[in-house]
């Protein structure tokens, strides 16, 4: 039932609670309506909440969230209505100080626009009970809904509900409130704010309006204030491009956005200071070659260094890859660029961020620019209808990429997919056989390589005129030699003349024999982007089923642990044909590791296998120390952090100088053939530096272990860790839980690099002795055991040059098997142990990897704080 209309005064309550002779709050006015404005407020008053503001007829109705606002439609977040509130208090943000009604610190926590649902007027629904709307914020976006609760005999108070409807922008129940720690007006903490850093704003009660302290106040909710101009960056330097993997079939599922895949030379644009460079995939300065496009791009605003691919437009419009080498020839023609993607932009590495946030700044940048500039636009799902579509078209396929995933620098992942309509691929030029027309060549002989070598795949009689013909003899007769390229069937060499193996072509086909040579195949063109050492056979993989939409497999998984039974995928995928092959021979697969559960060296090099691309965001390119066990982990195991060479070229070399002046070889990987050499040489546990290679002076992250005495059991654990996460997100830090794979949780703060290691050190070793000081019945920064009596031990002691701590994902050498795996906030207040995931999880801990709710695992950096 409906309750009564409201007072005539919508600010009556407003005003009453306020004295305006002694407090400069804004007057309980009713303001212009129309304007559908809504901000939100974090208030650390009596107790932390998000004041909740909607605008609605010229007034700011308005709810105190207790929790703050969710992204799990499953949550249900209490928010009790408060007085109506003038529309003065949207850019408010600063103190209120104690004593005076809602004292304490306020935060501009979001602010934007909403929108009411279009058969619902919410003048009718706020009276009924319920409000359903759509916001356009900077953090809160998407459907969202408000229902009221009926009272309890004697309420008074108004309790409604406030959830997020299920779509795009849902998320985990974690998302905004434990990552969201500054303000989007200031960017200030809640420290900082207390403090007044950066400008202090303070309403009281016993002074006029001319006497207050303030922030400049906000422009109108729907702008951005401008940026000063400032200093011109300097060119982007060449970054090594992410490369797609092929795969036979379109990743189904709304968690992929898919691209046409063009027809062109994939190229790096790095802008300005009014200036641009063009580089090829293998980082070939082409400016001159591709000058208009050069041209163009230096006219662009700021810096930035774009990904896409130059391309030559057909008569129909479409990518053509001959046009494109008439036109580059010809030093004339048409050239366009389809812009994809954002590495970096005004000095900023944007490469964490997800795809859809990289191009959406992408598309802010390119907005209004014209030709020969094109923003590569892509659709969400629905892939299979896209292919189906290009391929009637006559065009080369599509490329899939997961929307969540970072940009990987140099690397091929299953999180960026390329397929093709047609099997189209790179070869080696080996020879040619003689025309009986007495002119030019009759057939192209081609190879690749293959196991190290290289291996006749075919020949090539189609896809030339007189005028490609002439020009691929100018470019083969300087090459040519005596002795054959490579061994080849001599029917079909009759007469070959064979040359060094320097070209590349690209060549149509329509399948490979069972002999492994082509059938049907077509020149299409030299490419000159790409060295002949590098042409392998492009295999397509099935996409895995972990990147898809696919049922749990966690229950078939308890079945076998139960049975003993093997859960190894990949031993799984072999019988069917379709596993990917390990770039390492595994000798001894069936020596037991783990003997109380069996588990045996080939298993664990399956499982590494299978987590590769998620575990190498962490380990990839990082000083890193092993726990190397060759007899299994009962027997002997010892640490290792340097390499004389016996590991072989897949495990790299940094040298760090030591304390007394000398350089050590420390190791370190960046792809799977080094990680499974390391497993192959019988590592168990991979533990990294706080920093990468490109500087190990400049540690990316905070790790605090929480370490807890013998008879402390997790739920301590759990409530410490909880602890750290809310007194680091008062000061602007947003943290994880990494469960251990042991009894305790490591708390990680990922950083932007920006500080070195004696301030971070500082950093955590004050605050670590500040928490155990303020809270010692619970923790202490102590190592000694006796110090650890009842307590956890807060270890911040990783924060230091040349300590190490176990990166996500890595196996341990303890019993059954377990994994150091990275969590959500909200999963740890449900999980009882530190070794929840084992080896056997290798599935789950993949679909886990590709979620949005640990997406801000790889995407935050964040500065360190003043402390």
């Amino acid at each position: 039932m409906a309750r009564a209309a409201p007072a005539a005064d919508p600010l009556a309550t407003y005003n009453a609670k306020r004295d305006f002779k002694k407090t400069a709050e804004p007057a309980g006015t009713i303001g212009a309506a129309g304007s559908h404005l809504f901000m939100v407020q974090k208030h650390d008053a009596t107790r932390l909440h998000w004041d909740f503001r909607l605008e609605l007829d010229g007034v700011l109705k308005s709810w105190a969230v207790t929790r703050g606002p969710s992204l799990d439609p499953d949550d249900k977040r209490l928010a009790v209505r408060t007085e109506d509130h003038p529309l003065g208090y949207a850019t408010f943000e600063g103190t209120i100080p104690k004593g005076e009604y809602g004292g304490g610190t306020v935060m501009l926590w979001d602010r934007g626009t909403w929108t009411p649902h279009p058969d619902k007027d919410p003048r009718k629904t706020i009276l009924e009970g319920h409000l359903h709307f759509t916001l356009q914020g900077e953090r809160m976006k998407g459907e969202w809904l408000m229902i009221r609760l009926k009272p309890r005999p004697g309420e008074k108070r108004e309790n409604w509900l406030l959830r997020k409807i299920q779509d795009e922008f849902a998320g985990g129940s974690g998302d905004l409130v434990d990552q969201a720690l500054t303000s989007v007006e200031t960017g200030r903490t809640m420290v900082e704010i207390a403090a007044g850093a950066g400008g202090k704003s303070v309403w009281h009660s016993d002074q006029a309006a001319d006497q207050q302290t303030e922030v400049a106040t906000a422009e109108p909710l729907s702008k951005k204030k401008a940026k000063k101009p400032g200093k011109a960056l300097p060119l982007a330097a060449f970054r090594e491009p992410q490369l797609a993997t092929l795969v036979d079939h379109v990743p189904t599922g709304s968690d992929w956005i898919h691209e046409v895949k063009y027809d062109g030379y994939r190229t790096l644009l790095a802008i300005g200071g009014g200036k641009a460079k063009a580089f090829t995939r293998t980082g070939l300065d082409w400016s001159d070659r591709f000058s208009p496009i050069v041209a163009a791009a230096a006219a662009l605003p700021g810096s930035a260094l774009i990904d896409g691919e130059v391309v030559a437009l057909d008569a129909q419009g479409h990518p053509s890859f001959q046009a494109l080498q008439a036109s580059l020839k010809g030093g004339g023609g048409t050239l366009a660029y389809f812009a994809f993607d954002i590495l970096e932009q005004d000095g900023a590495d944007l490469t964490a961020l997800s795809n859809l946030d990289r191009k959406a700044r992408l598309a802010a940048l390119l907005e209004g620019v014209d030709a020969p500039f094109h923003y590569a636009d892509h659709i969400a799902g629905q892939g299979e209808k896209l292919f189906a579509s290009l391929c009637g078209q006559g065009l080369e396929g599509i490329i899939s990429k997961r929307a969540d995933a970072p940009y990987r620098v140099g690397r091929r992942s299953q999180s960026w997919l390329k397929i093709k309509c047609i099997h189209r691929q790179e070869f080696v030029i080996v020879g040619w056989t003689p025309s009986d027309k007495g002119r030019g060549f009759r057939s192209l002989l081609l190879g690749l390589h293959e196991n190290g070598a290289l291996r006749y795949a075919g020949k090539a009689g189609t896809g030339f005129d007189m005028k490609t013909i002439d020009m691929l003899m100018e470019r083969m007769a300087p090459l040519e030699q005596k002795t054959a390229t490579v061994p080849a069937p001599r029917a079909a060499v009759r007469g070959a003349h064979w040359i060094a193996p320097k070209l590349v072509a690209e060549v149509a086909f329509t399948e490979f024999t069972d002999e492994g040579v082509l059938r049907h195949p077509s020149f299409i063109a030299l490419r000159e982007d790409k060295p002949a050492s590098e042409v392998v056979l492009e295999t397509p993989s099935p996409v895995r089923p972990e990147l898809v939409e696919a049922p749990s497999s966690s229950s078939s998984n308890a079945k076998k642990k139960k049975s003993g039974a093997s859960t190894s995928s990949t031993q799984a995928e072999e019988k069917k044909g379709k596993a990917t092959p390990s770039p390492v021979t595994i000798t001894n697969p069936d020596r037991v590791i783990y003997p109380e559960s069996g588990l045996t060296k080939g298993q664990l090099a399956d499982y590494y296998l299978r987590i590769v691309d998620p575990m190498l965001e962490w380990l990839g390119d990082r000083p890193v120390s092993l726990v190397r066990c060759p007899q299994g982990r009962a027997k002997a195991c010892f640490f290792q952090k340097h390499d004389a060479g016996s590991f072989g070229d897949a495990v790299k070399h940094v040298p760090i100088r030591e304390k007394d002046g000398h350089d050590e070889p420390y190791l370190y990987l960046d792809d799977a053939k080094g990680l499974l050499t390391c497993v192959q040489m019988g590592a168990i546990e991979f533990h990294g530096w706080g920093s990468k290679v490109a500087d190990v002076e400049m540690p990316d992250r905070l790790v605090f272990d929480l370490d807890p005495d013998e008879g402390l059991g997790f739920d301590a654990v759990r409530r410490a860790a909880s602890q750290l996460r809310d007194v680091l997100g008062e000061m602007g830090l947003a943290s994880w839980p990494l469960l251990s794979g042991g009894k305790g949780v490591h708390v990680v703060v990922p950083l932007d690099a920006s500080r070195a290691w004696p301030e971070v050190k500082d950093f955590a070793s004050r605050f670590a002795r500040a928490i155990s000081e303020a809270h010692p019945d619970r923790f202490t920064a102590n190592m000694k055991k006796t110090e650890r009596k009842g307590r956890i031990f807060l270890d911040w002691l990783r924060n230091q040059r040349g300590a190490t701590a176990v990166l996500p994902y890595s196996a341990r050498a303890r019993t059954n098997a377990p994994v150091a795996a990275p969590i959500t906030w909200d999963e740890l207040e449900e999980t009882e142990s530190g070794g929840r995931f084992t080896i056997l999880d290798v599935e789950e801990l993949l679909k886990r990897a590709g979620s949005k709710a640990l997406k801000g695992w790889a995407q935050a950096k964040q500065r360190l704080p003043e402390l």
